[in-house]
């Protein structure tokens, strides 16, 4: 019992310091190569995209200044960078061994983006949302299609192995 929370505790742990700096947890899990990689693609992404600076925006109200100080060129690779790094974590911790358990992030990486591209003129009951809520409110939607989606995929493949002949 102590070993299946040990392995469970390692997952949660190399997933939650890859959602706080990409690169963390492969630094954590002597992943150096990678750990440096992804922290230094995620501070070029961060600088050229001006995403700290649309944080600061966004968190103070300054929806529209957050909007014209995004790099949208450079910004768009941060959710695919971001996603794929909690995901690479979360693998090297001994997760994601199941079939298709990489879709719900891989669709999260998919539909960020989407909400990033619109986040310049996308209202919600008349309100700009901009470059940092409106992608955020996006991750749902993408983990839940990517899950959706994962079930299908499951429930297919379970039954081609219920109807292969013996």
């Amino acid at each position: 019992m102590d070993t299946n929370i040990d392995n469970k505790s390692k997952k949660l742990e190399a997933v939650l310091w890859s959602i706080a700096l990409p690169g963390f947890a492969q630094l954590l899990n002597k992943s150096y190569i990678k750990g440096i990689l992804f922290v230094g693609l995620e501070i070029i992404i961060n600088v050229m995209g001006n995403f700290n600076t649309i944080i600061v925006l966004s968190f103070n109200g300054q929806i529209q200044e957050a909007i014209e100080q995004t790099n949208y060129l450079w910004l768009m690779f941060y959710p695919c960078l971001y996603f794929f790094s909690i995901w690479d974590a979360y693998k090297d911790a001994g997760g994601g061994k199941e079939p298709f358990s990489y879709l719900p992030l891989a669709f999260s990486a998919y539909f960020v983006t989407v909400g990033l591209i619109f986040s310049p003129r996308f209202t919600i009951f008349g309100y700009l949302i901009g470059p940092m809520w409106l992608p955020i409110l996006f991750l749902p939607v993408g983990l839940t299609i990517g899950w959706i989606i994962r079930r299908i995929l499951m429930k297919i493949n379970e039954d081609n192995i219920d109807e292969a002949p013996s």
